[in-house]
């Protein structure tokens, strides 16, 4: 009987994702909800022929040599994988896989919830039930903005873009623009229009970014960018953390140069509950919970273990970065 190969899994999946593996391979799970630390990591890598690792796990030079050179792939079960040495791995001949698509509906959810907490102010109101702070009626207490006949700017019309501007249009916007490295054909769908980066930050009223993180976007959102955007304007980020300065945000926020900002995403990750954003009315930050569903985990867990497998028939997969056959 031929024998199996070897994955270790580098945290607790969902059951759907571990079935598949179990079917085909010898399985080993770093048995815990937390990130395994680098020291046991490398422990556990030796020998195996595939490893299934998350955004968190830095998988480079010294993993891949501990592991050895019958390693095949590594998958990740996120979308990004620049916590992946690519080029390392491309030296090596080992195929790496990401998990593209699964999360989209549940960023894009989490992206217009995040925006309506933010412009309806719903979290200072919350707290001020619970804090006694809620009194009689007030003509001018907590008011909010609404979408009707607003600006809608994004940042990235991607799979996620493209979600947030197609649940956004029924809500009633005056129109939608995005900016992107290109025109993208998709757009007329949503009525979205193409415009450059400063038409994008001086009309909009509230602004998604839902791009990734480049050279090109890093700290895109600075203290220039937020004297070009309307004073009432919002910022929401369920894009990368590193596209927005955040002392810059900051100095914006308490200026009044923007109204507030939402986000889902933050540098760094986790974002200290002393930094200074965390203390402000009008930002609120939630801790990267944009693929928080069982619907979204299942299905990113069981599109890594699909992706470990198909290297392992020499078939494609679902997310492939690199390819070697």
């Amino acid at each position: 009987m031929p024998k199996l190969p070897r994955v270790y899994v580098t945290r607790n999946i969902p059951k759907p994702g571990l079935d598949l593996l179990r079917e085909e391979c010898e399985v080993e799970v770093w048995d815990s909800d937390d990130a395994i630390p680098k020291d046991e990591l490398l422990k556990h890598v030796p020998g195996i022929d595939g490893l299934l690792c998350m955004l968190t796990d830095r998988i480079d030079k010294e993993v891949l040599e501990a592991a050895g050179p019958q390693l095949k792939c590594v998958g990740t079960m996120s979308v990004g994988y620049e916590h992946i040495d690519v080029e390392e791995c491309k030296s090596r001949e080992i195929r790496v896989s990401n998990t593209p698509n699964v999360s989209t509906d549940s960023v894009s959810e989490l992206t217009v919830a995040l925006l309506l907490l933010t412009s309806r102010r719903l979290l200072e109101g919350v707290d001020a039930v619970k804090q006694g702070a809620w009194g009689k009626w007030k003509p001018m207490w907590l008011c909010g903005m609404e979408m009707v006949h607003r600006t809608i700017g994004i940042l990235g019309l991607g799979r996620i873009g493209y979600g947030v501007a197609r649940r956004l249009k029924p809500f009633g916007v005056s129109k939608i623009i995005y900016h992107d490295v290109c025109k993208v054909s998709y757009a007329d769908d949503v009525g979205a229009e193409f415009v450059p980066f400063d038409q994008l930050v001086a009309e909009s009223d509230v602004i998604c970014i839902c791009c990734n993180l480049t050279p090109q976007t890093k700290h895109k959102f600075n203290m220039v960018t937020f004297k070009k955007m309307k004073k009432h304007a919002i910022l929401i980020n369920s894009g990368r953390g590193g596209v927005v300065h955040h002392d810059d945000l900051f100095d914006a926020l308490t200026s009044g140069e923007i109204g507030a900002a939402g986000l889902d995403v933050t540098e760094p990750e986790p974002l200290p509950a002393s930094h200074p954003l965390v203390s402000l009315h009008n930002c609120i930050i939630l801790p990267h919970m944009g693929s928080n569903t069982i619907d979204s985990r299942n299905s990113m867990a069981e599109t890594a273990a699909k992706n470990i497998l198909a290297c392992f028939s020499n078939k494609d997969a679902i997310g492939d970065v690199i390819v070697y056959r």
